[in-house]
């Protein structure tokens, strides 16, 4: 575990530490497109900070190539290498779409060749735990579709979710902390060195995604881009494949029995195994609607919109920050839930946790939709939108004095109305267009 963390550390201060001057030459290298219709930021932002991630990444597998234990994988597995071979051609084509916009059926054709690369070089799926069946092993051109499906699916999941300051990078780390420590109970837990190279890509890519966030955090100084994006979905879909398949269920000595009731039991144990996209849920929910959309519309499953999951809570009311934070928590109730029904599947204190929390989701989501008003005694230690402004006397109404009627109209021309900004379709809540206006009753000076 020391080497593992070694390792993360050592990723994510070469990643921070790199971010710096890679936004300084996004700047210069004129990679800071326009603002799109689409886009939630209001000013232009350097994009490029894969570059920084990429190199965190090959830091990291350079490190533990030196350490007494982690060299062990390098020596009995070329998974390392699949790996650094696909990301390094991912992020290249991220890094031209950065710069240059690439079409989106090149971006797909890119990443089903740099998962064909990773399967060339040993990076595959050979079996599967097919519940009620046992283990079934598949062909190479079996394994090779499975796997490029799965990287192609995971790789644009975390494409389509990456809209908000440090959305993507954050949930990509949630997701993989539980599927590292998941992982790791395999690997030390059962002894079973093939969830080893799992567990290091999850621990390298866990160290990519918290030294890129310090700098991508709302108000974001630089975007990770599709060179980032891409390539942490890569990681995270590679580090799947890795242990996927690649673990016999009797080895794990859960049951007794034959070695079909034994993979039927241990379902729970397989779901972040066979699917990388139950570690990755709300992502891969959000492309699956976003196609649905886009195709019920008669658009192009690639075309860019505002109708991801992250764009609906803004519209609902929340802010950026909360938005990013409720992604943040039904990604980690989703990672951490599975992992631990995986742990034990029959305490019922696990399921009623995972409801409990599931129903605290639900409230901070529909949060906007009510405001309540705190007492008088609590209004100052509550944000302004949750006080209670008391009225304003009437001044020279009944009594006839003109003094406080001219102060009034003085201060009806004062008060400036508020500019009419034109609608702009498709943008509410935070992402609204100009400044905010109060209302009238807001307007109104406390006496």
């Amino acid at each position: 575990m020391r080497e593992y963390l070694l390792t993360l550390l050592i990723t994510a201060a070469v990643t921070y530490l790199l971010t710096g001057p890679v936004r300084k030459f996004a700047i210069v290298a004129g990679a800071m497109p326009e603002i799109r219709a689409r886009d939630v930021h209001r000013e232009p932002t350097p994009r490029l900070g894969g570059i920084a991630m990429f190199f965190g990444l090959c830091a990291g597998l350079l490190v533990a190539d030196h350490l007494e234990n982690l060299n062990e994988v390098f020596a009995k597995s070329n998974e390392p290498r699949a790996l650094l071979s696909g990301a390094a051609l991912i992020w290249l084509i991220g890094v031209l779409d950065d710069k240059f916009e690439i079409d989106a059926l090149i971006k797909l054709g890119g990443q089903m060749i740099a998962a064909g690369v990773m399967v060339v070089q040993g990076l595959t799926i050979l079996w599967l735990p097919v519940p009620g069946v046992g283990l079934v092993a598949v062909t190479q051109w079996q394994g090779t579709l499975l796997t490029v499906a799965l990287v192609v699916i995971t790789i644009n999941a975390v494409n389509f979710v990456d809209g908000l300051d440090g959305l993507a990078a954050g949930m990509v780390c949630i997701a993989t902390a539980a599927f590292f420590m998941y992982a790791y109970r395999i690997w030390y837990g059962y002894g079973i060195e093939a969830a080893a190279p799992a567990t290091l890509f999850a621990a390298i890519l866990m160290g990519m995604c918290l030294g890129f966030l310090p700098h991508n955090m709302h108000p974001a100084r630089i975007f990770m881009g599709d060179s980032g994006s891409m390539l942490i979905g890569l990681v995270l879909a590679g580090s799947a494949i890795s242990v996927t398949g690649q673990i016999d269920p009797d080895r794990l000595n859960l049951f007794s029995g034959s070695e079909r009731s034994t993979v039927h039991q241990m379902v729970p144990a397989y779901i972040p195994l066979l699917l990388p996209l139950s570690i990755i849920a709300i992502p891969a929910a959000d492309l699956v609607l976003a196609i649905v959309r886009r195709t019920w519309r008669g658009q192009s499953p690639f075309a860019a919109d505002r109708g991801h999951l992250h764009h609906r809570l803004l519209e609902i009311g929340h802010s950026h920050s909360r938005a990013v934070l409720i992604m943040y928590f039904w990604s980690a109730l989703i990672g951490f839930g599975v992992l631990a029904y995986s742990v034990n599947s029959a305490s019922m204190w696990i399921v009623l946790g995972v409801v409990f929390l599931s129903a605290i989701g639900l409230v901070m989501l529909l949060l906007p939709r009510f405001t309540p008003h705190a007492p008088r005694w609590a209004q100052h230690f509550v944000p302004p939108r949750y006080r209670r402004y008391p009225e304003p006397p009437e001044t020279g109404a009944d009594s006839g004095d003109e003094s406080g009627e001219a102060a009034t109209a003085d201060l009806t021309e004062a008060t400036p109305e508020p500019a009419a900004v034109a609608a702009v379709p498709g943008v509410n809540g935070a992402t609204a267009i100009g400044a905010r206006t109060r209302s009238a009753k807001n307007r109104k000076v406390r006496i």
